[in-house]
């Protein structure tokens, strides 16, 4: 494994994370303890050691399952989680970000984590006016003060222009950023990593496998169910258009040797700005194979 510093932080994280959404149920898989367990048992003799995961991922489902897992070594961890939405049934997500919501939702994540602190605590997908809230960031760095939270950070939309938020990280105590990045999302080269670079502010590359478009398990023509994120996300020309350009990129830029994903893992970890990328994982051989992709990097 390779680690790098995560920005002003001091802390050396894996470049290869884990990244946990499928673990609330949205991806199609209902997890037990025992895979959720082995998942982590795997990433550690891998030599990976940071988490990424979320309160609404289930009803802080992913984060009792995490804290289950490593509570026997939590502090071998970098653990990092969100704050700012509530899972609801039918994978719906209410918005709950005054001050006091942010209070309760970080004694249910520490709870449900069964940890005493949190090493990064990042807003989840806020607009500018509830990221720039005095109040929220008093109760953030109160909740430094306390020890509850070493860092913070942002992870900022999918949609939309990010460049406000991503500049003003340093001056809002921010340590971090995780955005989209993978092949076929390039946004971020244009304006975000150059600020994160000047301001030294470490980046996590979320949906590193472009939500599995980049895989290698997808032909032109495949349809996601319905039922899943997928399915619901990207409409038929954006899929079949995704999915054309995955094929011409699996015959002109995958090595020999090395799967589809482990390219598009090691891809992200090209450019210097990014610290880790965070892939989601279903099983021991994925954690094993992601780790594999630091290969490409020598």
């Amino acid at each position: 494994m390779i680690y790098r510093t995560l920005g002003k932080t001091g802390a050396k994280v894996s470049v290869v994370g884990v990244g946990t959404w499928q673990f609330g149920g949205e991806w199609g898989i209902d997890f037990e303890q025992k895979t959720v367990d082995d998942i982590f048992r795997t990433a550690k003799e891998c030599g990976i050691n940071l988490i990424d995961t979320a309160e609404c991922y289930g009803d802080h489902l992913s984060e009792s399952l995490i804290g289950n897992a490593i509570a026997g070594d939590r502090d071998d961890w970098f653990l990092a989680t969100k704050f700012g939405h509530h899972f609801c049934e039918n994978f719906e997500r209410t918005e709950p970000r005054t001050a006091a919501d942010i209070v309760k939702q970080l004694e249910d994540s520490l709870r449900a984590l069964k940890t005493d602190v949190i090493d990064l605590y990042q807003y989840h997908s806020w607009g500018d006016d509830e990221v720039f809230a005095d109040d929220v960031q008093a109760v953030l760095l109160k909740a430094k003060d306390q020890g509850k939270v070493r860092f913070l950070g942002n992870s900022v939309r999918s949609k939309g222009d990010a460049t406000n938020q991503v500049s003003r990280c340093s001056e809002h105590s921010m340590d971090a950023l995780q955005i989209v990045y993978n092949r076929l999302r390039r946004e971020p080269e244009e304006t975000a990593f150059e600020i994160c670079q000047q301001q030294n502010i470490g980046v996590l590359a979320r949906v590193p496998l472009a939500s599995g478009y980049l895989s290698g398990k997808y032909k032109p023509g495949h349809r996601f169910d319905g039922n899943e994120v997928r399915g619901k996300w990207h409409d038929n020309e954006q899929r079949d258009a995704w999915l054309a350009e995955v094929e011409l990129i699996r015959k002109d830029e995958v090595p020999d040797g090395f799967n589809m994903a482990q390219w598009a893992i090691a891809w992200c970890l090209r450019h210097p700005a990014v610290t880790c990328v965070i892939p989601g994982v279903k099983n021991t051989d994925q954690v094993r194979s992601n780790a594999a992709a630091v290969e490409l990097m020598n």
